[in-house]
């Protein structure tokens, strides 16, 4: 390279470290603030930043069960999981549908899900709630109520999968069936195994959704605790609480509710960026 192009390249390098530190102090001081001691260093009463003393009061107090932090977090988890299992298959299905079949109306039919996915999803919340509410899915149903809630439109969101498949070859499908394979089997001998970056990007976007909620989950569980996810919970438990007292396991709560996410995108980074290069290319 040039000195102009090396010069060039030191400074975008420079811009993007600069970049990255801003946006990871947030989360250095989340994480600071979670082992600092309870007792010797009460809330959020203080001028430092860095504890004086680190201590694990905090995490011991969420893992101990003295108090519903546990129960909060599995229910966070199996909304999760459960929505992500079923949401991919619904997006998978309908993606490889639009992608290889032609029918009357399927034009129509993508362009209308595309309009209808740019109005919010919170203005239908209250028609939701009392649907919800009419058939039991709400406070002691909240969490079977909100993995329905959360698989209920997922077809919608075929666009990047659709997209994916759309770069495999049609003559691989036309192969197989001419040698007698049926369209389920093409689909799933085929089909899904060359497609496994899209399918892990589709449910690491589908478990995000419920994983990070806060909206819907705090209108369906309206009221009862047992049924809360991890962040209404912790927003009502900081609110019925003593705030600067709670404020350091409120921090510890939140590195343990960002341990799974972390994990995920970091051993399945590959897959993710692959997905969704992938899936931008054809429309």
């Amino acid at each position: 390279m040039s000195k102009k192009e090396k010069r060039s390249v030191v400074l975008a390098h420079i811009a993007l470290v600069a970049i990255s530190i801003f946006w990871l102090i947030p989360f250095v001081f989340l994480l600071l603030q979670s082992f600092r001691s309870y007792a010797s260093e009460y809330g959020g009463m203080v001028s430092y930043i860095v504890p004086k003393k680190f201590s694990l009061d905090n995490y011991v107090f969420l893992l101990d069960g003295s108090c519903n932090f546990l129960k909060w977090y599995s229910n966070t988890l199996i909304i999760a999981f459960f929505v992500a299992l079923i949401s991919t298959f619904f997006v998978i299905c309908t993606s490889y549908a639009l992608s290889r079949m032609r029918f009357a109306g399927r034009t129509f039919l993508m362009k209308f899900w595309l309009v209808l996915g740019l109005f919010p999803a919170f203005l239908s919340l209250i028609c939701m709630y009392f649907l919800l509410k009419e058939i039991g899915l709400t406070q002691e149903g909240a969490i079977p109520g909100l993995i329905l809630v959360g698989v209920a439109t997922s077809g919608m969101g075929y666009y990047v999968c659709k997209g994916y498949f759309d770069t495999i070859p049609k003559s691989l499908d036309e192969a197989a069936r001419i040698d007698g394979a049926t369209r389920a089997q093409v689909f799933v001998q085929m089909i899904i195994p060359l497609s496994k970056p899209i399918v892990i990007y589709t449910a690491l976007v589908a478990f995000m959704a419920p994983w990070c909620d806060y909206v819907t989950a705090s209108y369906v569980a309206f009221g009862y605790e047992k049924s809360y996810n991890v962040a209404v919970a912790m927003q009502r438990w900081i609110w019925t609480n003593d705030y600067q007292g709670f404020f350091t396991r409120f921090c510890a709560g939140g590195v343990l509710v960002a341990v799974p996410v972390t994990l995920l995108f970091m051993c399945l980074q590959k897959y993710y960026v692959e997905g969704v290069t992938g899936g931008a290319v054809k429309g």
